[in-house]
């Protein structure tokens, strides 16, 4: 992985309802480097986790419109989220892993 290590492109595990359901599948989320590619996503999942991947899909979750009013009338303040990619990494049949090891 020429310029990004293990580290730098997983970046934390996703644990959600939703991804809990596809970890019984044998799916894990991670949120990942946006410059990383799947190659680079499968061998560093590979190294940190002593598991084999059977398949990584990624998505480009782009940032949301946020706004909040503040106390006392002064206003709205608007921004927005942060843009992320998320990568889904599906096991060979028969492993598992611990996303919390990371």
């Amino acid at each position: 992985m020429p310029g990004l290590r293990i580290e730098d492109v997983l970046r934390r595990p996703i644990i959600t309802e939703k991804n809990t359901m596809l970890m019984e599948q044998g799916q894990y989320t991670f949120e990942v480097a946006p410059d990383a590619n799947k190659i680079q996503i499968k061998q560093a999942v590979e190294e940190a986790f002593n598991v084999k991947v059977k398949a990584v899909n990624t998505l480009n979750v782009k940032p949301k419109a946020r706004v909040r009013g503040t106390r006392g009338g002064r206003g709205r303040i608007s921004g927005h989220e942060r843009a992320r990619k998320k990568a889904y990494v599906t096991l060979a049949p028969g492993q598992t892993l611990d996303p919390f090891d990371l």
